[in-house]
């Protein structure tokens, strides 16, 4: 495992990342979970859980004689963990994302 320097993160290429140490700042942690997102099995749990709120998970009330909705919070599919390790096509529209969090990741 190396750590990732910004140089190496190519646009148009498939890499795989492992988180190698916890993000300080918890702005870096969310960057680092939506780049995890982007995976195509947490993509289609993320579908499927938005779904299932938008269907079931909802609950109406009546007050002031006005329906309110009661929408749940979406679930995090993936976590920002120490070990973890995601791959992404890495696309032009990321590369800026992938390097200000390369100093938590290795390839």
């Amino acid at each position: 495992m190396t750590a990732v320097t910004k140089e190496q993160i190519v646009p148009n290429s498939e890499m795989t990342f492992t988180i190698a140490t916890m993000p300080s700042r918890p702005a870096a942690k969310k960057t680092i979970e939506r780049l995890m997102w982007m995976q195509g099995d947490k993509k289609r749990d993320l579908k499927m859980l938005q779904r299932r709120r938008k269907q079931k998970d909802i609950k109406h009330t009546i007050r002031a004689g006005r329906v309110w909705f009661d929408r749940p919070r979406a679930t995090r599919t993936a976590r920002c963990e120490i070990g973890a390790s995601f791959t992404v096509r890495v696309t032009p529209q990321i590369v800026n994302d992938l390097k200000s969090v390369a100093q938590y990741l290795n390839t």
